[in-house]
């Protein structure tokens, strides 16, 4: 009877959530900070009530208190990015990013070069895209570390020097693309390709390639996409794009002649990127390694 009498005093292993466990659960699901601030109801207007008319002027509220201003101030540009209010969000950033922390200017930058991008501001993209490479070559990404913790669809990752560098540089490739400077666009993607080759920036380097009539070469690039050799190769969008180019290939004809660099825009940009390297050509003891790797590149860049 003992035995009995302590089996019915036993919780339940479904005993139900204490207030406090259901606020920690609300928080968790919604992704709302804690607090009770202006920035933490400026993201309670955002991702639960959906109304972001009503974020942003708490996220000013948040900035003007001094409220967690890093992050406001990125939170309430990408809100106004999703209203369509691309213009006033780059000012936002613009005139307001002095009240942020040194470590939070990377984050801004970025969020910088995706409205420069949506708005068409081309040459703003490939200015702010230059000068973080600039920083990287120079040590001073990542506040000298060689990682930095990265946030996609809510998981946090690692993220190298190397992959970063990859990264901005196939996004002044496809800036270039953008201005239909060819040349241009084929230099920096071969430099990407170099640091860390993938299958999505092969098919641009093809597209730059075919552009400027060079066939034969674009072929031998589309040739490692198809045969599986470049990491992505197997992605679906990538794979169709790939073929896409194979068929525009299979109907092109080399012409008899084709100018390079002859006009005086491509050689002008040949002379800045030179510069440019000889800008981010410190002593070689601050050097970081991954612009080891792609020194050699310098001497190819004019042909």
């Amino acid at each position: 009877m003992a035995e009995e009498s302590s089996n019915k005093k036993m919780s339940s292993p479904t005993k139900e959530m204490n207030n406090g466990d259901k606020d920690s659960l609300f928080h968790v699901i919604h992704k709302v900070p804690f607090g009770d601030g202006p920035y933490v109801r400026a993201k309670h207007a955002q991702l639960v009530q959906k109304d972001p008319e009503s974020a942003i002027v708490l996220f000013w509220k948040a900035i003007n208190a001094g409220d967690r201003v890093d992050s406001a101030l990125k939170d309430m540009a990408v809100v106004m990015k999703q209203l369509d209010r691309t213009e006033e969000a780059i000012e936002a950033i613009k005139s307001l990013r002095g009240l942020c922390s040194k470590q939070a200017q990377g984050s801004l930058d970025n969020v910088l070069i995706d409205l420069y991008k949506k708005c068409g501001r081309v040459d703003e993209q490939i200015s702010v895209l230059k000068q973080k490479l600039r920083m990287i070559y120079l040590g001073q990404a990542f506040n000298g570390k060689p990682t930095k913790t990265a946030r996609s669809h809510g998981k946090k990752f690692q993220v190298s020097v190397k992959q970063e560098t990859s990264r901005i540089l196939g996004n002044l490739a496809w800036a270039y693309m953008q201005k239909s400077n060819y040349i241009s666009a084929e230099v920096v993607y071969r430099k990407a390709q170099m640091i860390e080759p993938d299958a999505n920036k092969a098919c641009n380097l093809c597209h730059c390639l075919i552009q400027q009539a060079r066939y034969d070469e674009a072929r031998l690039i589309l040739d490692d996409v198809l045969q599986g050799k470049l990491a992505g190769s197997h992605d679906p969008r990538t794979g169709a794009r790939a073929q896409e180019l194979f068929l525009e290939l299979q109907t092109r004809q080399p012409p008899p002649q084709f100018p390079g660099l002859d006009s005086e825009d491509d050689r002008d940009f040949v002379d800045e990127l030179e510069r440019l390297l000889d800008v981010w050509a410190p002593p070689r003891s601050r050097r970081l390694p991954i612009f080891e790797e792609i020194t050699p590149f310098r001497d190819q860049m004019a042909c």
